[in-house]
């Protein structure tokens, strides 16, 4: 079965030519032109990522990807737009957007994205064997990719989950934000972001809140890290 891609995106030779590009790589894509359709795709479909521009008729990209998380939908996002400021990303980001990609841009770069958040939501990745991680009374199925802590359900984004993951995998041992960046953003670190900082904080309201048994800890200037006491 093809994975399905949705594309929202208003101006048609862009989004035709991305749609064109998808699906001579094997994908099957849709295109929606304004944003409300595409929420409503995205709301009823069962896409398996979707790439998002913030700049839309009818409904702006940071609405849309706020109704999606706020509907519960966990389908990775790229959002895809000329919006190049570091407080469109942050506001992006923190609203559960998973990448962002600047206008113009190199579809191979774009594809390449595409296929590392699909092979980790599939739980192809190869050097990484199926298994349940735990930590205290957090556990993770790589297989589900799903996080329970003291026996409830947890709802993370696909950036968090895998930000999650690669701490527990690495426990005990202090993460620097290169690292972090390079490992679960694949890119190298910005400093004039502090995209990291702000997924962390994501984390710590999900998983320690609540409870007096904290897991996620950071040490000043050298990065962040989580143990169990």
């Amino acid at each position: 079965m093809l994975q399905e891609i949705l594309i929202i995106e208003d101006e048609p030779k862009v989004a035709n030519s991305i749609r064109q590009g998808f699906e001579e790589n094997g994908f099957d894509a849709t295109v929606a032109y304004d944003g409300k359709s595409g929420l409503k795709l995205a709301l009823t479909g069962s896409y398996h990522l979707i790439i998002l521009d913030l700049n839309l008729p009818h409904m702006n990209g940071f609405d849309i990807c706020k109704e999606i998380r706020a509907n519960k939908h966990e389908t990775p996002i790229i959002v895809l737009t000329a919006f190049g400021d570091i407080e469109d990303k942050m506001q992006a980001f923190g609203l559960g957007a998973d990448d962002y990609v600047v206008k113009p841009f190199n579809f191979r770069e774009l594809l390449a994205r595409v296929k590392v958040f699909l092979k980790r939501s599939s739980g192809e990745e190869s050097d990484q064997p199926t298994q349940v991680l735990k930590i205290a009374d957090l556990e993770i199925n790589t297989d589900m990719k799903s996080v329970v802590r003291n026996g409830l359900q947890i709802g993370l984004t696909a950036k968090e989950y895998m930000l999650l993951e690669y701490m527990v995998r690495n426990k005990g041992r202090v993460l620097s934000k290169v690292e972090i960046a390079e490992k679960v953003w694949d890119v190298g670190f910005d400093t004039g972001t502090n995209v990291i900082e702000v997924y962390i904080n994501f984390l710590r309201k999900k998983i320690d809140k609540d409870t007096e048994r904290k897991l996620i800890f950071n040490k000043p200037g050298l990065g962040y890290y989580i143990k169990e006491d």
